[in-house]
């Protein structure tokens, strides 16, 4: 594995668990950044990619806007490719800034009206309000207004425990209205990758993560490797059983120097 030439870090739960750095982790990065290519990716649209380059700078990683990954950027492409001008966004003010950021030309309407919605976006709300659910809902009880996620993530772990995420709000919203997204990116779909998998071969690329659901998973629908970190979600119970095994298991990346 240390002959890799890109590593692929997914964030909470495998650098860092809500304000905590996992050591064995960040010592590995900083002491592998001369010899290996490291980018960082997040389900979790709750945080712009400059917040999070902050995030990294304070536990000593540098990094830039070029190694931070994020479902944003396929949604971009999404909403271009399918002429999607309005959207009624639920998500935080993050998110909708990183939104108007990444494509300018895009009418985020706020929060308090949906008139002219050509699609609901659904994000990691942290500001979440029974006005954005209620404006939400009925938008999507329209078959005409597209439906479209940011992640599937059931929850976003914290260090008090984990906390509901996209997956849960859309279970609250087929509920409601019996729909589900016709899109949802981010990990596992590999277009979080992007230019990734055309400027590395996919034997020189590995993914780290917590989760099976998305990280492995991932990993396995972009065909590299993968190493799963107990450090997060996952837990060794959860292995026997799998169809397809990681590629290595560790308690956190530091393992990789002693095996």
């Amino acid at each position: 594995m240390l002959d890799k030439k890109c590593f692929v870090l997914d964030l909470d739960g495998t650098v860092y668990l809500g304000d905590i750095p996992i050591p064995g982790t960040v010592d590995f990065i900083l002491r592998h950044r001369d010899a290996i290519d490291f980018y960082f990716l997040s389900n979790n649209t709750s945080k712009a990619p400059a917040t999070y380059i902050r995030k990294l700078e304070r536990m000593g990683i540098p990094a830039t806007l070029d190694h931070i990954l994020s479902p944003v950027t396929p949604l971009v492409a999404h909403l271009r490719e399918a002429g999607i001008r309005t959207v009624y966004p639920v998500g935080n003010r993050d998110f909708v800034a990183c939104l108007r950021e990444r494509m300018p030309e895009l009418n985020v309407l706020p929060y308090d009206t949906s008139e002219g919605a050509e699609a609901v976006v659904l994000a990691y709300d942290t500001e979440l309000t029974y006005e954005k659910l209620s404006h939400a809902a009925l938008l999507l009880q329209r078959p005409e207004v597209a439906y479209l996620a940011t992640h599937p993530d059931l929850v976003c772990p914290s260090p008090q425990g984990p906390l509901p995420d996209a997956g849960s709000f859309m279970s609250l919203f087929e509920t409601a209205t019996g729909r589900r997204p016709e899109h949802i990116f981010g990990k596992p779909d590999p277009a979080v990758l992007g230019a990734l998998l055309q400027t590395y071969d996919r034997k020189d690329m590995v993914m780290i993560g917590d989760r099976l659901s998305t990280d492995k998973k991932l990993a396995e629908n972009a065909g590299i490797d993968f190493i799963l970190v107990l450090s997060g979600e996952a837990k060794a119970s959860d292995l026997p059983g799998l169809e397809r095994q990681p590629t290595l298991v560790v308690e956190h990346l530091g393992q990789l120097e002693t095996l």
